[in-house]
């Protein structure tokens, strides 16, 4: 164990002496409160700290003690529905102990080892056991059955299991005979947070994940195993949409993270989730969700941590076969925390002055995003998503955060400031936004929905792309000016915008919109589009078919019920047939 003294203190930045033998992301204890802290760097005997807690009060000679292991995340049962900061403390825990404000130094294991866990074998005496393979299961909540799994790195023959009962995550549970020597396991895994998680085999993504979101699912889809990116300047809903990813998505697990975000919104985010059940099960949502909060008032330097416990959770679970996605709000806060620390290091400052490798710690990241075979047996496959928030000042997408992770990411959901202005949520403009998943997807869509997904969404997107065109004419000449047919189009793009596009998160029904749903109301527009010009054709004027009563009825498709739907867009469907027929026999 290494024993050192500070030599100097620069905010969250310490640097210490006497430090030989430590090595770089090991875990410190720094100062007489012991303040957790990672070493970012050495210099002959000299340790370069980055400290995760508030540094005021710390003076010049405390010690610092070396823990000669990296930073790692607790992996077992107890990680569903709990509340972590950025070290992965648990916040109830430490509200029982302290109460709510987290004093310095402060210590909680991540997973409660009083809390006992009913466990059951899946193994006997005998049978040859290797990295990856369950080893026995944990019913955790009524929506996951947690997978104990032998550690990466292990292998041996079972030469004790105990029976089926209840246990703590520190009781040894088997006992494996090795070739250099016995190995008990506990359910309880412990990873180091910046290492990825090893894996069988990295397989393509295929499916669509289902997010409940028209302007997502269909005209800007993200496959299971992919990465996203959200940029938008202040007001343009970013953590809403994020909110409503973590609420609504076919998923196994969600994990939230708030890096650097405000307080109220990660309320917020906690109240609703107690509140709502998952669409699919009925069960509470926090039954399927990992919390990490780590707020804009918490000490700067941990938001680099909470992306990587979340984003080691999330491969944790994906390794049990889940289909997992990471939301973090946002990346920008924690790129503003590694330009902090940069120039406290007085590092080469890159542009706009975050630091050279701000690129090589996005990849980082988003790369550990993917749809994998697991190691071990049974063969399983599972997939961890990524969506990230990027916040750029001023909304102006070329700035660093913004054009970094645009390299690294397949699906760009560009939030308008000016759509916001307008109250179009959500504000994706659908102009700039993009899908590299769309031929991926296609085959999902043809096999579970519709074999004509891609053609209505690409006529769609036709429209809204012919509608920016005739923009600037009507600025100048009025919409009288155009043809009748331009004037469809204008009607009929507002309809997809404000009919479609739009949707309601506070609404009891918009909220959330299966697939099928989302292409039967595309499917209505496009409908009513086709006889608007067999209409224009036979002498109709573009006023007569605006003035048509379905047209309020499509309007209001959103407010169909989710449940038994389809009989209603069928009746739609045929009223939007009558009167166009009525139209054209006058």
């Amino acid at each position: 164990m290494v024993v050192g003294r500070i030599w100097r203190i620069s905010g969250p930045l310490v640097i210490a002496e006497g430090m030989s033998g430590s090595m770089v992301y090991e875990v410190v204890e720094v100062g007489e409160e012991a303040l957790i802290g990672e070493i970012i760097g050495l210099e002959g005997d000299k340790a370069i700290i980055q400290v995760y807690e508030d540094t005021s009060g710390l003076t010049v000679g405390e010690k610092v003690v070396g823990t000669g292991h990296p930073l790692v995340a607790e992996l077992g049962p107890g990680l569903v529905g709990a509340i972590y900061d950025g070290l992965q403390r648990p916040l109830r825990r430490i509200e029982d102990l302290v109460g709510p404000f987290i004093t310095r130094g402060v210590r909680a294991p991540a997973l409660p080892r009083d809390r006992k866990w009913h466990f059951k074998p899946l193994i006997k005496v005998g049978d040859v056991v290797g990295e990856g393979d369950i080893i026995g299961v944990v019913p955790e909540t009524s929506l996951i059955e947690h997978k104990i799994m032998v550690p990466p790195g292990v292998k041996g023959e079972v030469k004790w299991i105990a029976s089926e009962g209840d246990y703590t995550v520190t009781e040894p549970i088997v006992t494996l005979r090795t070739g250099s020597g016995d190995v008990d396991l506990t359910m309880m895994q412990k990873w180091p947070v910046r290492r990825p998680r090893p894996y069988a085999k990295k397989l393509d993504p295929e499916e669509l994940l289902v997010t409940g979101q028209r302007v997502l699912d269909y005209m800007f889809p993200l496959a299971k195993g992919g990465k996203a990116a959200i940029p938008g300047g202040f007001g343009t809903g970013k953590t809403v949409t994020l909110q409503q990813l973590a609420k609504w998505s076919d998923t196994q697990l969600n994990i939230y993270v708030g890096c650097g975000e405000r307080g109220n919104e990660m309320a917020d985010a906690l109240h609703s989730f107690i509140r709502l059940t998952d669409p699919r099960t009925g069960k509470p949502l926090m039954e399927k969700a990992v919390f990490i909060a780590n707020t804009s008032n918490m000490p700067v330097a941990a938001r680099e941590t909470s992306v990587f416990i979340g984003v080691t959770i999330g491969e944790y679970f994906r390794d049990m076969g889940y289909n997992v996605l990471m939301v973090a709000d946002s990346t920008s806060r924690w790129a503003e925390a590694m330009r902090e620390i940069s120039g406290r290091l007085e590092e080469m400052p890159g542009e706009e002055g975050f630091p050279a490798y701000l690129g090589s710690r996005l990849a980082e990241f988003y790369e550990r995003a993917g749809r994998v075979i697991a190691l071990g047996k049974p063969e399983r496959k599972g997939s961890l998503s990524i969506a990230g928030a990027v916040s750029p000042p001023g909304a102006d997408f070329s700035e660093p955060v913004t054009q970094n992770t645009l390299r690294y990411i397949r699906v760009f959901w560009a939030l308008d400031v000016a759509l916001a202005n307008r109250r179009h949520f959500p504000a994706i403009n659908w102009l700039i936004s993009y899908s590299l998943y769309i031929d991926i997807v296609e085959k999902w869509w043809r096999e579970n929905i519709a074999a004509d997904w891609k053609e209505a969404r690409t006529e769609a997107m036709s429209i809204l792309q012919k509608e920016a065109e005739l923009a600037e004419i009507v600025r100048l000449v009025g919409t009288e000016a155009l043809p009748e047919e331009d004037k469809l189009v204008l009607e009929v793009a507002r309809m997809i915008r404000e009919d479609f596009l739009q949707q309601n998160a506070f609404h009891e029904i918009d909220t959330y919109c299966p697939p099928k749903k989302a292409h039967l109301m595309m499917k209505t527009i496009l409908r009513f589009y086709h006889r608007g010009l067999e209409a224009l054709k036979r002498g109709v004027s573009v006023d007569e078919i605006k003035n048509l009563k379905v047209r309020a009825r499509i309007a209001r498709m959103k407010e169909i019920p989710n449940k038994d739907y389809e009989p209603v867009f069928k009746k739609l469907w045929d009223e939007i047939d009558k009167e166009f027929e009525k139209l054209l026999s006058r």
